[in-house]
């Protein structure tokens, strides 16, 4: 009989390993259920390197991750790991954290942390601008439909995770890939091009709880730019893989308590992407994550159901696009 698989929640598990001077080591074994082809995912492997920071802060004033910037320098392995993180900084408002996941004695991942209140402060100094609705400059949740009324899709089997959620990709972000569509760029138009996509994304498992670590792993599922192109822009394109060079992350509004307007297991991610560039077909995609009002297929649409919304976090990323066989080699070294 095959394991049962892990639930994301579950998977992002760090334990105190020690410390010694400046440094405090965490430790824990990279879950392989959470990968693509043979290489975790690389929000997944980022949650665990957050997650310790997050462990690491959470007896000091400033709990909360405002943003992290990780550049990976190696594939993570699925195999044991440990994060070594020490402080840089400790500010008023805000603390810098550096962290290191590292296996077999190589740094996989490096990361600054930039560490705060991420709760509003009614006796904070200085002046208290949030954007949110009911203000007309406020960005509005960008899917078109209600989750109730969203069709989900297989996920690629390549994604081991693809038994443990579901997506819903958005129609109308479909069409307007087309080729001819507006924001398509020619001689007569200033700016445009590139793709866009979104999607209502669902944990499976009922057990599931999207909490501040999973976030990452959320910024790093969308559909790649290569993938949306239409036949005449990719020409000799093969499967693929996108493995994640640097991935920024900034955190906007807490994930909101228990209610009736949001669900605690599905998101709604929307990207853009405008460029894709040599070597080795870079590419630049914007990434929002944002609450969900319900789970893919319940719940009941009604007017104004985008304004109790919030986008829980924003990322960019810098990506390539490599054969499958690249991260297929991977699974040689284990």
């Amino acid at each position: 009989m095959e394991p049962t698989a892990s639930p994301l929640t579950q998977a992002i598990t760090v334990e105190y390993a020690s410390s010694s001077d400046d440094v405090t080591i965490y430790q824990g074994i990279v879950n392989g259920d959470w990968c693509i082809g043979a290489v975790p995912n690389g929000g997944f492997s980022l949650s665990l390197l957050l997650k310790a920071c997050i462990q690491y802060q959470a007896s000091t004033k400033h709990p909360d991750p405002i943003n992290v910037t990780a550049h990976y320098l190696q594939a993570v392995q699925v195999a044991p790991f440990e994060v070594r993180v020490r402080t840089i900084k400790n500010g008023r408002g805000f603390s810098n954290v550096l962290a290191d996941l590292m296996q077999k004695g190589t740094v996989r991942i490096t990361a600054h942390s930039v560490f705060g209140v991420l709760e509003p402060l009614p006796d904070a100094p200085g002046p208290h601008l949030t954007l949110k609705a009911p203000s007309p400059y406020a960005r509005r949740h960008p899917l078109h439909l209600h989750p109730s009324e969203a069709i989900p899709e297989p996920l690629r089997h390549t994604w081991r995770f693809h038994t443990l959620s579901r997506w819903a990709p958005d129609p109308m972000y479909k069409e307007q890939n087309a080729p001819g569509r507006p924001q398509r760029t020619d001689s007569q138009t200033i700016g445009g091009g590139g793709v866009k996509w979104a999607a209502w994304f669902e944990l499976t498992n009922e057990s599931e709880v999207i909490n501040t670590p999973s976030l990452c792993f959320l910024a790093d599922i969308f559909q790649k730019a290569p993938v949306l192109l239409p036949e005449s822009e990719k020409v000799g394109l093969g499967t693929s893989w996108f493995p994640t060079m640097v991935l920024n992350i900034e955190f906007k509004f807490p994930i909101p308590k228990t209610s009736a307007d949001h669900s605690t297991r599905t998101v709604g991610i929307y990207s853009s992407t405008h460029f894709m560039n040599d070597p080795q077909g870079r590419t630049n995609p914007y990434i929002e994550v944002w609450t969900a009002p319900c789970n893919i297929g319940e719940g009941q649409a009604n007017k104004n159901w985008r304004e109790t919304q919030f986008c829980l976090a924003t990322s960019t990323q810098m990506a390539l696009t490599v054969p499958m066989e690249v991260n297929q080699r991977q699974a040689s070294r284990l």
